[in-house]
């Protein structure tokens, strides 16, 4: 009975420390949920990251005049669906907005147009300024 008890426990816990590592929740739609941390770790290893990403900003020019991650390209909401096609396909993307709902949407959009390294930085910028991660302006 412990046995069962303690492999019952141990079943339970793998989700609460894959999310403590950073590591994101897969999506119906083809794209991964992933904490600001996560995207900060990546980010700070620069042109030296093992994996080649780029931070796709989806909010508006005036919303990114405000600060932004540095290195972001931005490309609203609206023109990604048009200019879909310019973002590359051979780097991790990580998108992201003010709080993570368009970036939601535009990742379902990038994974339905055959994108799959797309993540979504949960909470947006207000989670990356709660984090007090830097932003430029």
């Amino acid at each position: 009975m412990k046995q069962w008890l303690m492999v019952w426990l141990g079943l339970c816990a793998l989700p609460l420390m894959a999310s403590a590592c950073g590591v994101g929740t897969q999506t119906p739609e083809g794209y991964e949920n992933v904490d600001v941390h996560h995207v900060y770790q990546h980010w700070r290893q620069g042109a030296d990251a093992a994996i080649p990403f780029m931070i796709v900003d989806v909010r508006t020019v005036e919303e990114y005049k405000q600060g932004h991650i540095e290195g972001a390209r931005l490309m609203p909401l609206q023109f990604l669906k048009k200019r879909w096609a310019e973002l590359p396909r051979d780097r991790q993307l990580y998108v992201y907005c003010r709080s993570g709902r368009r970036s939601a949407e535009a990742a379902a959009f990038l994974a339905g147009h055959g994108y799959s390294r797309v993540e979504n930085m949960v909470g947006g910028i207000e989670a990356w300024r709660n984090a007090h991660y830097p932003v430029v302006h």
